[in-house]
């Protein structure tokens, strides 16, 4: 006979799988409905987060029905939704929950936006309208956070941002770079990722002209994750307080710099 310890164990996993299927479920219905209605960001707040959309070779991950949730979209919208929530609660920026949107790389609109969100940048492939769309971004002075990629994935966005900029390349950041003590002083660089990676976790930034983070780069780690279940147990308290403080951080330091 099972021991109540082990049952209370396997229930709160059954649950635990119940509320993510559910919560992908719900994200790739809010997906698939913001594309559709080609979703707008509040008019009325000084601040939104721009969910990149790029072309992508790669397979996505996650079903509803026959549909694929590419590399790009992934944790969308809970992650922008919860990080803008406790920004709006820690900071004097004029924001709410809903200062969010989806750009399209090869649009005019990203211009409008100059906080960006790139996911998976491993399935990036970039056509030659999204190459010169993403080198006017950051010559106007755009910020970008890359997120949840792994691996060789760093070599091969680096690439791919060769399109970009020919000359450039991405600098490992250490713990005494201001990015990461505009509003919260991050004690650690070693922040655990909410799930096994392919090496250990880094940060490395993509400069300007001026010497300036234009690009965060979060290697080997997904932080995007830790905003997305913020919300629920899903993983250490730890390192999910963390990932909230370094996308403050992230936030601040893109409208200070």
């Amino acid at each position: 006979m099972l021991k109540k310890s082990v049952l209370i164990a396997m229930l709160a996993i059954a649950v635990g799988g119940v509320v993510y299927a559910q919560r992908e479920n719900w994200q790739i219905q809010r997906l698939y409905s913001d594309l559709a209605s080609n979703r707008q960001p509040p008019t009325s707040t000084e601040f939104v987060i721009a969910r990149i959309q790029f072309t992508s070779h790669g397979p996505g991950r996650g079903r509803f029905g026959d549909h694929r949730v590419e590399g790009w979209a992934h944790d969308y919208p809970s992650a922008e939704e919860n990080i803008l929530q406790v920004a709006r609660e820690a900071t004097g920026i004029n924001l709410n929950k809903d200062s969010y949107v989806i750009v399209r790389l090869d649009s005019d609109e990203l211009f409008r936006y100059p906080f960006a969100l790139m996911s998976e940048v491993g399935e990036m492939t970039l056509t030659p309208k999204e190459a010169v769309h993403l080198r006017e971004y950051l010559n106007r002075g755009g910020f970008i956070i890359v997120d949840d990629f792994d691996g060789d994935s760093l070599e091969w966005f680096a690439n791919q941002m060769k399109m970009v900029f020919p000359d450039r390349t991405f600098v490992e950041l250490t713990l005494d770079h201001p990015i990461f003590h505009t509003l919260y002083d991050i004690k650690t660089l070693n922040i655990e990722p909410p799930y096994p990676q392919r090496g250990d976790p880094k940060f490395y930034g993509y400069l300007d002209e001026h010497g300036r983070v234009s690009i965060i780069l979060n290697h080997n780690n997904d932080i995007g994750d830790f905003w997305e279940w913020i919300d629920e147990p899903r993983y250490p308290l730890p390192p999910s307080t963390e990932g909230l403080r370094l996308g403050l951080d992230y936030i601040l330091y893109s409208l200070t710099h």
